[in-house]
C-alpha cells in the first residue's frame, strides 16, 4: 500500500506541475517529509533526480519549438552549477545525515518554501493574463535584445544563489527561478522565460541529485515509484491546463507552501 501511495503522490504532484508550472521540488519534498516521514536528506536527494528526469522531456519539447533561449540558460548555469558543486562539498564535509546538516536543510527548506509561496502570489496577481499578453507583444518587437539581462553579472550571481538553494533544499528552480528571470530579463517573452527556467533546471538538478547520490542521499526505489506516477500526471495536467482556474490553484498552493515553510522554520 505504501508503494501505491508514493505512485499516487507522484501523480498528484505531476498533475499540479502540468496545470500550473509550479516546480515539483516545492511540492514533493514537503509531501515526502510531512506525509511519509522520509528523512530530509533522502527527500531532498531523491526529489532532485525526480525533478531532473521529469523536466528533461519538457526541455526537449520546448527546444523543438525553438522556445529555449540558450544564452540565458548558459548565464544561469555559469552561476548555478559551480554553486551546486560547492554546496555538495559543504554537505560532504558536514555529513548529510548529521543533526547539523538536517537542521540546515529543514530551516533552509522552510525559507525556500516561504519564498516560493511569495513568488507564486506575485505571479498570480501581478502577472495577470492581460498584462502578460500586452508585455509579450511589446517584448517580441525587441528581437535579439530580449535575451540580454539588465547586467551580465545578475543572472550569474542569482543563478549561484538558486544553485545553492536547490542543492540544499531541492526547491528554488521553479517559481523563484521564473520570478528572478522576469526581473533580470524584462524583455524576454513569458513562454521563453518558462522555457529557460525548465531548461537550466535540468543540469542543475541532475548535478545536485547525482552529488546527493554519491552521499547516499537518494532512495532509488522511491524515485522510480514517484516517476511512475508523475509522468502520466504531467501528461494529463498539460492537457487540462487551459481549463484550470490557475490563479485559484496558485493561491491555494501558496498558502499551503507558506504553512509548510513556517512549520519547517519553527522545528
Amino acid at each position: 500500500m505504501h508503494d501505491l501511495a508514493f505512485v499516487f503522490a507522484g501523480f498528484a504532484v505531476g498533475l499540479i506541475v502540468g496545470l500550473t508550472g509550479v516546480g515539483g521540488g516545492s511540492l514533493m519534498t514537503p509531501v515526502l517529509i510531512f506525509f511519509f516521514g522520509v528523512k530530509p536528506h533522502l527527500a531532498i536527494g531523491t526529489d532532485l533526480l525526480f525533478a531532473a528526469f521529469t523536466k528533461m522531456g519538457g526541455t526537449v519539447s520546448l527546444a523543438r519549438q525553438g522556445l529555449v533561449p540558450w544564452r540565458v540558460v548558459g548565464l544561469l548555469c555559469a552561476g548555478s552549477l559551480p554553486a551546486a558543486v560547492l554546496a555538495l562539498w559543504a554537505l560532504r564535509s558536514i555529513g548529510p545525515a548529521t543533526a547539523t546538516a538536517q537542521h540546515i536543510m529543514t530551516t533552509t527548506l522552510g525559507v525556500a518554501l516561504l519564498l516560493t509561496a511569495a513568488a507564486m502570489l506575485y505571479k498570480a496577481f501581478v502577472f495577470s493574463p492581460a498584462r502578460q499578453a500586452a508585455e509579450r507583444a511589446s517584448r517580441q518587437q525587441q528581437g535579439d535584445a530580449a535575451d540580454r539581462p539588465r547586467h551580465w553579472s545578475l543572472p550569474v550571481l542569482l543563478g549561484a544563489a538558486i544553485g545553492t538553494l536547490v542543492t540544499f533544499t531541492s526547491v528554488g528552480a521553479g517559481a523563484i527561478g521564473v520570478t528572478v528571470l522576469l526581473m533580470v530579463f524584462p524583455l524576454l517573452p513569458l513562454p521563453r522565460v518558462i522555457a529557460a527556467d525548465i531548461a537550466y533546471a535540468v543540469p542543475l538538478t541532475l548535478v545536485a541529485g547525482l552529488g546527493h547520490a554519491t552521499l547516499g542521499s537518494v532512495d532509488w526505489p522511491l524515485l522510480l515509484q514517484l516517476l511512475a506516477g508523475s509522468l502520466p500526471g504531467i501528461w494529463l495536467g498539460s492537457r487540462l491546463v487551459t481549463r484550470a482556474p490557475e490563479r485559484l490553484i496558485r493561491s491555494a498552493l501558496s498558502v499551503l507552501l507558506a504553512w509548510a515553510g513556517a512549520k519547517l522554520v519553527l522545528i
